[in-house]
């Protein structure tokens, strides 16, 4: 059961880049709770995630050298669901159809992918912890991060390019 949480379902399995192998599995996941219970829904997700993430990375990676190996992307799961809550919430405020803010998950995904990738700080600090406890919070970090990155970006593209 851990190893079918930690690597979401076999998408950690696919090869290569099992990491945003397991981003896009994240993203139908989440289109999935946004159309049951809407942004709400995603939050009670990313912490559902999180906490099973956790506990599934701890029973996986215990014992072992690799703390973070790459078909665990359960991290992954959890960190993209955080740099979409941009979309989500702007679709549901505004009565917009969460597939007309495609730019916004494409920018969600990129966003995500090169902060996890990349590991700026603070990514880089919680990549360090060598614990499952660092193998998600960097993530989540990284999709904050992103999240951030998709505020500006809609902030820009409607102040500036849509009229």
């Amino acid at each position: 059961m851990t190893r079918l949480i930690a690597t979401f379902f076999g998408a950690g399995l696919l090869k290569p880049a099992p990491g945003t192998w397991g981003s896009l599995a994240a993203l139908p996941a989440a289109y999935v709770l946004l159309l049951i219970g809407s942004w709400p829904l995603l939050v009670a997700g990313i912490v559902v995630v999180f906490l099973v993430g956790w506990w599934a990375t701890a029973q996986e990676t215990a014992g072992k050298a690799d703390h973070d190996p790459s078909e665990i992307v359960i991290d992954e799961v959890a960190g993209q669901w955080i740099a979409l809550l941009p979309v989500a919430y702007g679709a549901a405020r505004t009565g917009a159809d969460l597939t007309a803010l495609y730019p916004g998950w494409i920018a969600a995904f990129l966003g995500f992918r090169l902060f996890d990738i990349w590991k700026p700080f603070p990514v880089s600090w919680a990549d360090r912890k060598h614990t499952a406890w660092g193998v998600m919070l960097d993530d989540v970090i990284a999709g904050i991060m992103a999240a951030i990155l998709v505020i500006a970006l809609a902030a820009v593209a409607h102040l500036w390019l849509i009229k």
